[in-house]
């Protein structure tokens, strides 16, 4: 079945639905609201009945913004009468600025109320997502030449928000991703070479993992891991003497507490750097040795630690990395959404210091179940 994901990119529908999302039913319930929400919409509904209020949503940054149609798949699906409710928003992937409202909710605060700590929940979530990925894509192409970024978030938070963190990487600018799950709300499949622990079961054989590695899976990319002995350079030109044009890529993933015998066994290249984890001059080395001996071909991936000023430090010193994987930075949560109600029934009515800010870029929500 095609995925909601083309048919808005090919424009047969606005937004992502609940199709695509799967929400828990007992968000009707309540079970996610803060419960001064869920008390506020009884008297509301008791004391207050015929209120029309406007929500909206915005938050502190630079940023990219994701979420968009996560929040109305919501709203649509979970607020009281959804199709007689007036929403604006922006889109996911636009680009947002400090306190610009993104979304606008217009009509009866017991109908949809209840929902504002989850809608800032998803938007914060996805936004910040979006934008550390954004921030590291771009990174990746200060060399004039862009690199790409495979989103490796899968060990890093629960399993349950990989669908949701993949979406927003892919909002982001990353293009591939380690699970299946990530991949899940717009992509086919995941994507990656091998682990450490393929390699153990070969007694640290690298040519033997990876002999077993296109066997089992010949459609593949070969593209083998090679620092599971501390020695990137030798395990290496091993694979790729034994692969010849076969292998595509080898990766690195050196822990930042280890020093590769590279630089033990040529003590005279250290200085005024630090040895440890993947380094620039451990790529340049691999980079020349490979090419010394006929293997230009092979791609370098780098991982393990990478973040946007790390990837944006190799970059501007030209070392010659192919593909980042990175992981754990991109799941910082930073950028958190506020949803205000600031008019009510026609007129201003707020917390002090906040007041409507109509937004021009938003755009007319149109209910789609």
């Amino acid at each position: 079945m095609e995925k909601e994901i083309a048919m808005k990119l090919n424009g047969k529908i606005d937004r992502l639905t609940n199709k695509t999302f799967k929400f828990d039913e007992r968000i009707k319930e309540g079970w996610f609201s803060a419960v001064y929400f869920l008390k506020t919409k009884e008297i509301a509904e008791k004391k207050r009945p015929n209120n029309e209020v406007i929500m909206q949503f915005f938050q502190k940054e630079n940023a990219v913004l994701c979420g968009t149609d996560e929040a109305i798949a919501l709203i649509h699906t979970f607020a009281d009468q959804p199709e007689q409710l007036d929403i604006h928003s922006l889109k996911d992937g636009d680009k947002i600025s400090p306190y610009e409202t993104v979304l606008t909710i217009k009509g009866p605060y017991q109908s949809f109320g209840y929902l504002e700590g989850i809608i800032d929940g998803i938007l914060a979530r996805r936004t910040s997502v979006a934008t550390n990925v954004y921030n590291v894509v771009k990174a990746g192409r200060t060399s004039g030449k862009q690199k790409p970024v495979i989103f490796m978030g899968d060990r890093d938070d629960h399993y349950t928000q990989q669908a949701g963190d993949g979406y927003a990487a892919f909002i982001g600018g990353s293009t591939a991703q380690a699970t299946h799950a990530m991949n899940e709300w717009w992509g086919k499949t995941g994507m990656g070479t091998m682990p450490h622990a393929l390699i153990q079961l070969f007694e640290g054989d690298v040519v033997e993992a990876a002999k077993a590695y296109h066997e089992i899976y010949p459609q593949d990319e070969l593209m083998v891991l090679v620092d599971y002995n501390n020695d990137v350079i030798t395990d290496a030109l091993k694979v790729a003497r034994e692969f010849g044009e076969t292998l595509k890529g080898v990766r690195l993933d050196t822990s930042n507490n280890m020093v590769d015998k590279y630089f033990l066994r040529n003590q005279h290249v250290m200085g005024a750097f630090d040895p440890r984890g993947v380094n620039p001059e451990l790529i340049f080395a691999l980079r020349q040795a490979l090419n010394d001996e006929g293997f230009d071909h092979v791609k370098i991936i780098a991982s393990g630690g990478f973040t946007q000023s790390k990837i944006r430090m190799f970059e501007k010193r030209n070392v010659p990395v192919d593909l980042y994987g990175v992981g754990r930075s991109l799941l910082d949560i930073k950028i958190g959404f506020t949803g205000d109600s600031v008019v009510l029934n026609g007129k201003p009515e707020s917390k002090f210091g906040r007041q409507y800010r109509p937004n021009p870029r938003l755009e007319k929500v149109f209910f789609q179940n």
